[in-house]
């Protein structure tokens, strides 16, 4: 398993990425498809889940 650290890192990233996602489609940057979508979608829950897992791991190391 990965450091609790690089687990919030990659959260975060994931994160902003479905925000920059959507925030490109609605200012017609890139092409609203169904693929990019999900794709915007799954990267914001996926972000979510890693960082509650990061900080959920961390938590946990500072408590030892």
């Amino acid at each position: 398993m990965k450091s609790p650290r690089f687990l919030l890192g990659l959260g975060l990233f994931l994160m902003l990425l479905g925000i920059a996602l959507p925030f490109m489609m609605v200012i017609h940057v890139i092409e609203s498809t169904f693929f990019v979508n999900f794709f915007s979608w799954a990267s914001s829950v996926i972000g979510l889940a890693l960082g509650m897992i990061g900080a959920t791991f961390m938590a946990a190391r500072r408590r030892e």
